[in-house]
């Protein structure tokens, strides 16, 4: 049987929503706090999610932005003391609150990052599930560039893919159809994962109304340095990876940001070492050197590539390599 503290939990709640509806809002939210502490000393963690939640979708429903973020801020603290930490129920939730908090509060944000830094205690970036929500969100306000930088801190390559069709149809040029994605597939793979760069590059070739055909030879030589990238990765080839940097060079150079994403893929892939200092002919400069050692190293030392964990004659056929139809 419910004790009356319990049994009375729903009624103060109406009250409140009420006082809100009825326009009585500075009331309303100073009840809100009052009730907070009071919760919160007695631990009633289960109430104070209830009725800070509630009270933060209200208040922003009635365009009391100042009161609902507050409230919003405050479950956030209670989630943290609680020590809750099921964050893929709470995500939907949360990024409900966040989109309903006017773009222009500054608040909005703050909520966000703290939680986050909530979410964060199994991700030091942060849940990928809570990413994906976040970006949702951002995707349905067009704002690509945020939505675009959740997405790489989530699993969902597919939804991430379609937002970059998304923009680039609307913003692009066709001339930056392949430059879309490949800074996302470099930047899922510099976060070493794998999956999400391969659903995220698979949709996009898919589903791009402007790619003629979804597999290799692309017309886009970065399409198809993207494929072939992925599959040496997934056999963990080393010497390919070099071979593949040596042979886009030209065409890697059209973002001067790949060079150190590919650096990272390198490190984090096959063990490549960050060097304190590069050679004049920067990150492909250094990769190739590191062909030509390994080149030598391997006439000298046929064990040198289990170093690697590869084989001598592992590496991607002459006949994709030279396919003039990829250049």
């Amino acid at each position: 049987m419910a004790s009356q503290g319990e049994r009375g939990v729903p009624r103060i709640l109406g009250k409140l929503e009420n006082s809100i509806k009825s326009g009585n809002y500075y009331e309303a939210h100073q009840m809100y706090r009052t009730l907070y502490f009071r919760y919160l000393g007695q631990e009633k963690y289960d109430d104070l999610y209830q009725m800070l939640y509630n009270g933060s979708i209200l208040f922003l429903e009635h365009d009391q932005q100042i009161s609902g973020a507050d409230l919003a801020k405050l479950l956030v603290d209670v989630l943290v003391q609680a020590g809750e930490t099921d964050v893929v129920n709470w995500s939907p939730k949360l990024c409900n609150i966040f989109s309903k908090i006017d773009q222009s509060n500054p608040e909005r944000e703050t909520f966000m990052s703290n939680v986050i830094k909530w979410s964060a205690k199994d991700s030091p970036r942060g849940n990928p599930y809570l990413h994906q929500c976040i970006a949702e969100i951002y995707w349905k306000e067009k704002n690509y560039s945020q939505s675009r930088y959740h997405y790489m801190l989530s699993n969902d390559g597919k939804s991430c893919a379609k937002m970059l069709i998304e923009h680039h149809v609307k913003h692009g040029y066709r001339s930056e159809l392949d430059l879309f994605i490949t800074q996302a597939v470099l930047q899922f793979l510099s976060l070493k994962n794998l999956e999400t760069a391969n659903e995220a590059f698979e949709t996009y070739v898919t589903l791009h109304p402007w790619i003629k055909r979804n597999k290799t030879p692309f017309c886009e030589p970065l399409l198809n340095f993207l494929s072939f990238m992925l599959t040496v990765i997934d056999k963990n080839n080393f010497g390919s990876f070099l071979t593949l940097c040596e042979l886009y060079e030209i065409a890697l150079k059209k973002d001067p940001s790949y060079a150190d994403m590919i650096e990272r893929v390198g490190q984090v892939f096959f063990g490549i070492k960050q060097r304190e200092e590069r050679n004049q002919g920067g990150l492909f400069g250094n990769l190739m050197d590191m062909l030509r050692m390994r080149s030598r190293d391997r006439d000298s030392d046929s064990d040198d590539d289990s170093a690697f964990g590869t084989s001598s004659s592992s590496r991607i056929s002459s006949r994709v390599l030279d396919n003039t139809d990829l250049d």
